[in-house]
């Protein structure tokens, strides 16, 4: 099994993802283009997994890939390869697909509830999760459900919080990658940004975690070995 995985910034935690994907063996094709530009040829991978930046869907001038990235991600999913955007890639993926992306329009930071809509419990990478679950938030911005996207789950801040399209191609706002050990690590590297978005929240990260962390990692690490049992070898 061979999958590309897309970093978006110069610290990325593949966190839970990582996990499920040591578990199968899979050989992994790392790009960074943020720093060269270089992403994946389409039909080189079993499977693609974009995850999150700093930067916007829209910042085409900062970032000159994200055209390219957007066109391949929803190529790849329209032919049904399994694909999986976090946070920006899920914003990246819904712009491919033709939906409208909304920037600083939604702040979530931290452990946040999330819900199924009805009819996502038949969903192959949902159905691991109960009704509601806490996740990890970082983000600001949001997007419209693409449309042909099937919709599987919301906040009260972001309605759009995971979508599918096709077979296999998944977006998610939230981190489901972000384990307890990723958030810490956040909060060591970034302290003055989290402050700053999310006042208090770091004089609390631990009785949030001890509250909501455990059940987190449990419903991160599900979702995502749900998603690699959807990788089809080619």
């Amino acid at each position: 099994m061979r999958v590309a995985i897309v970093e978006n910034t110069r610290i990325t935690h593949h966190g839970q993802v990582g996990v499920a994907l040591h578990e199968v063996g899979a050989l992994i094709d790392l790009y960074r283009p943020w720093k060269d530009g270089v992403l994946p040829e389409a039909g080189s991978f079993d499977a693609l997994a974009v995850f999150g930046g700093e930067q916007s869907a829209l910042d085409d001038d900062t970032h000159p890939y994200l055209p390219r990235l957007a066109t391949l991600m929803a190529s790849q999913a329209r032919l049904g390869t399994a694909v999986l955007g976090i946070c920006l890639g899920a914003q990246v993926m819904a712009r491919g697909l033709g939906a409208t992306n909304h920037l600083g329009a939604t702040r979530e930071f931290g452990w946040c509830e999330v819900a199924r809509v009805p009819g996502a419990e038949d969903d192959p990478v949902l159905a691991a999760l109960p009704d509601r679950f806490p996740i990890f938030e970082w983000h600001a911005d949001t997007y419209t459900l693409p449309p042909g996207a099937v919709h599987l789950a919301q906040s009260p801040v972001a309605s759009v919080q995971c979508y599918r399209y096709g077979r296999a191609g998944y977006g998610m706002q939230f981190h489901f990658e972000a384990s307890r050990a990723v958030a810490r690590d956040w909060a060591r590297t970034f302290p003055e940004l989290i402050e700053r978005i999310a006042p208090g929240w770091l004089a609390t990260q631990p009785e949030r975690e001890a509250a909501l962390g455990q059940a987190a990692d449990a419903h991160g690490l599900a979702l995502a070995r749900a998603w690699v049992g959807l990788i089809e070898f080619r």
